[in-house]
């Protein structure tokens, strides 16, 4: 009955308009057709599709609704995010520390070291000649109480070392030959050695500290690089984001405009003026279109997640569950680009040739060591010592087996008083020399040592004529992208004006409703095409800064030293 209602109420609509004069026949124009459609539109009930009709994507308030907090996103705030909590920058800012640790334990090489010794004994051996004053079958009892002291020190400079000691005992003995009963015994020693040729300028334990503190150096280094790399790669996945946002935008747009044509075109099948053939393909189109919304929904979710690896610190970090919706919008303001000056400062700034220039260094290093270690072992070694004695003397009568006839007292402070006098000195100096004959190790290394430098030298040129064929590609990538940008966004311009030309037509009957699906499919395609071109300007400046290695400075970003 409403399908038999609408049918009357067109024909007697049609009905009167045959009826006015030839003048008013003519006011069939776009405006008068469209008020048509609307009226019959309201008489038979049909409603017409409200904005986002068909969507199947989430909106903020949705999102909202389900439980999901929305994080609304600026790119400086994503950078942000990333340097506090991406794990990747997270575990490479370990490394320079491990390398404090090595560090460490290297100087300490060169710390004093402090010696002591305390000890207590005491033997008893039998006597077996008349000299030792005791009769046969008896043992002659001696104790002894030591506690020395001393400190040595390896020199950071020079590769030499020293030691200073002082030693001390109190003897105690049951023979009756004995001169002192207790004897003190103290001696005072210092020890110098002095490399002249080998081990003079460097020795391994100096190699290994430069060599440590050049790859610590490096570690920082590849440090930056990760951040850089990385905040490219966080603002190559905020533009991703951002295109997939406005990719379901326009998959929503093209909904709504597929899912008004079939609203318009079933309006015209119940009044008459159109087949129910066209309403299946408007339906078609539609359908496709909606696909294309699931498809962009999709891509919008995977962006984000990819986002959100980047910036987050964990799954329980709350950016992790949340919705994130980009607030910063692509602008397209081309720029002349400077090749030779974007050459200069990648040949400058970049990492990778700062970390080969580290391994030269490094290599410098080692082939001085190498070198120094083909000379002749030349040291110079010194000693000075003194000695001391005292303690309770013992005058006998007769000579060393005669009794004793008087006992001076005496104790520690007397052996340290002939210390002090230098009544018993000793010294030594010398030279120590040693040279291999014929060609050795030491040489054979050097020479592989000379080639690996070669090697890397070699390894900066090629290093740096790749650095200039990848900037000059991505500045040509940039030039072409705008180009491409320009012509996109000209396609997209006339591709609206064909439709809605298209639809003037189809609305007075100069069209037929395959060109308006066609018209649809084409806006579509130009829209995605637009966008995908200041994606891929967006991504292609992004490169060109990455390549140069600039993105810290752009920034404002500053990585400490140590």
């Amino acid at each position: 009955m409403k399908r038999n209602g609408l049918t009357w109420a067109a024909l007697a609509t049609l009905m009167t308009l045959a009826s006015v004069p030839h003048a008013s026949a003519q006011r069939t124009t776009d405006e008068y057709v469209q008020e048509l459609i609307r009226e019959a539109a309201a008489r038979a009930g049909v409603s017409q599709p409200s904005a986002g009709a068909g969507s199947t994507g989430q909106t903020t308030a949705q999102a909202t609704a389900s439980g999901r907090s929305v994080v609304q996103l600026t790119l400086d705030e994503a950078i942000k995010l990333a340097l506090d909590r991406n794990l990747d920058i997270s575990v490479q800012r370990l490394n320079p520390q491990a390398f404090d640790f090595s560090l460490a334990g290297l100087r300490a090489t060169y710390r004093p070291t402090v010696t002591s010794q305390l000890a207590q004994q005491s033997n008893t051996n039998p006597s077996t000649q008349t000299i030792q004053g005791a009769a046969a079958g008896t043992g002659i009892t001696q104790g002894q109480a030591t506690y020395n002291a001393g400190i040595a020190q390896n020199i950071p400079w020079g590769g030499g070392n020293f030691a200073v000691t002082l030693n001390n005992n109190r003897q105690s003995t049951t023979s009756p030959t004995a001169l002192f009963d207790p004897a003190y015994n103290t001696n005072w020693s210092a020890s110098f050695t002095q490399p002249l040729l080998r081990n003079f300028k460097t020795d391994t334990t100096r190699q290994q500290l430069v060599v440590t503190k050049l790859n610590q150096d490096i570690s920082e280094i590849q440090l930056q690089s990760t951040i850089i790399n990385t905040l490219a790669n966080v603002r190559n996945a905020y533009w991703d984001l951002v295109f997939g946002v406005q990719s379901v935008e326009v998959a929503r747009r093209s909904v709504e405009l597929a899912e008004r044509l079939v609203s318009d075109n079933r309006v015209r099948v119940e009044i008459g003026t159109m087949a129910p053939i066209d309403v299946v393909q408007a339906q078609a189109q539609a359908a496709t279109q909606r696909q294309n919304l699931a498809v962009a929904e999709g891509t919008r979710r995977t962006t984000e997640l990819a986002l959100k690896r980047l910036i987050v610190s964990g799954t329980q970090d709350q950016n992790w569950s949340a919705t994130i919706e980009p607030t910063d919008q692509p602008d397209f303001v081309p720029a002349p680009i400077d090749v030779t000056a974007a050459v200069a400062r990648a040949i400058e700034n970049r990492t990778d040739l700062a970390q080969v220039r580290k391994n030269m260094q490094v290599n410098d290093v080692t082939l001085g060591y190498l070198r120094n270690q083909t000379l002749p072992q030349v040291d110079f070694t010194a000693r000075y010592g003194l000695i001391g004695q005292g303690g309770t003397r013992f005058v006998r009568a007769g000579g060393i087996s005669g009794g004793i006839t008087e006992t001076i007292p005496g104790g520690y402070a007397d052996a340290l008083s002939s210390l002090f006098d230098r009544r018993y000195p000793t010294w030594n100096f010398g030279i120590n020399v040693s040279y291999p004959i014929g060609v050795s190790a030491q040489e054979a290394t050097v020479a592989r040592a000379r080639v690996q430098q070669n090697q890397v030298e070699g390894q900066i040129r090629q290093i740096e004529l790749q650095v200039a064929t990848d900037v000059t590609n991505a500045a040509t990538n940039v030039q072409n992208n705008v180009e491409r940008v320009e012509a996109a966004q000209a396609a997209r311009e006339f591709s609206q004006r064909q439709l809605e030309a298209e639809q003037s037509k189809f609305e007075v009957g100069m069209s037929t409703n395959y060109f308006v699906v066609q018209a649809q499919r084409d806006l579509l395609t130009a829209q995605n095409n637009a966008l995908q071109a200041i994606l891929a300007y967006r991504r292609s400046l992004v490169e060109l800064e990455r390549l140069q290695q600039t993105s810290l400075q752009t920034s404002n970003i500053t990585i400490l030293g140590r």
